[in-house]
């Protein structure tokens, strides 16, 4: 049986909270070339605002009085290159699919230039060639064109479909609507949108793992 395995990106194939540390990082830099401030202090400022629940770019332009607008922060943080890297526990999956001839994809929402740069940081290429970010394809999950691209035009020959994802709100419901099997990744404490399974059936996934290893059986089983 011919199988093909859909992955969603950010809290399923790497942890996006990874990507948030990085951006202020970044931003952090930047900043303190303008202030009388180390780079490290920034940073701690930052996190600190974000885990209390506060504006961190709006604070931290307040506090130090930067000649950067809100917007222009964002910017940089969504066009900063990440540093970023896949687990050991992912790639291990996604070479043992590819031995095992599965053929992967990798559906995601977001800006273009933000996904990709952090597909490239992840060297996500490296495994799975058929790549769909909202922004280049003009529509975003759960819209089923989205899906239906993998599964009515690039591997239309084949049997079953698998969708890997985190987002109980968008990721499952038009692929449970396909027939495929969803598998959603349950948030260990880490992800940066709260995961809440008290919704109506039908945007629930088939099966829920702890881990992304715990795919295997489940794609192996069906």
């Amino acid at each position: 049986m011919n199988k093909a395995v859909i992955f969603d990106l950010d809290d399923t194939l790497y942890k996006e909270i990874d990507y948030l540390q990085s951006g202020f990082k970044y931003l952090s830099k930047s900043i303190s070339k303008q202030v009388d401030e180390i780079s490290e202090c920034i940073y701690d400022k930052l996190l600190f605002y974000y885990n209390s629940g506060e504006d961190a770019f709006q604070n931290i332009i307040r506090e130090y009085h930067l000649i950067y607008s809100i917007r222009e922060l964002v910017i940089l943080y969504r066009n900063h290159m990440p540093r970023i890297k896949l687990s050991k526990e992912t790639t291990n999956t996604l070479s043992y699919l590819i031995k095992n001839n599965c053929q992967l994809g990798l559906l995601t929402d977001g800006r273009s230039i933000q996904q990709r740069n952090k597909i490239s940081a992840l060297d996500l290429e490296r495994y799975i060639k058929e790549i769909l970010i909202s922004d280049e394809f003009g529509s975003e999950k759960p819209d089923k064109k989205n899906y239906q691209y993998f599964c009515d035009i690039k591997y239309s020959n084949y049997d079953s479909f698998f969708y890997i994802g985190d987002n109980i709100n968008k990721d499952f419901i038009a692929p449970n609507n396909l027939g495929w099997v969803t598998i959603c990744i349950e948030d260990n404490g880490q992800n940066i949108h709260e995961q809440r399974f008290d919704v109506g059936k039908k945007y629930l996934p088939h099966y829920k793992v702890e881990n992304i290893g715990q795919i295997l059986p489940i794609i192996n089983g069906t």
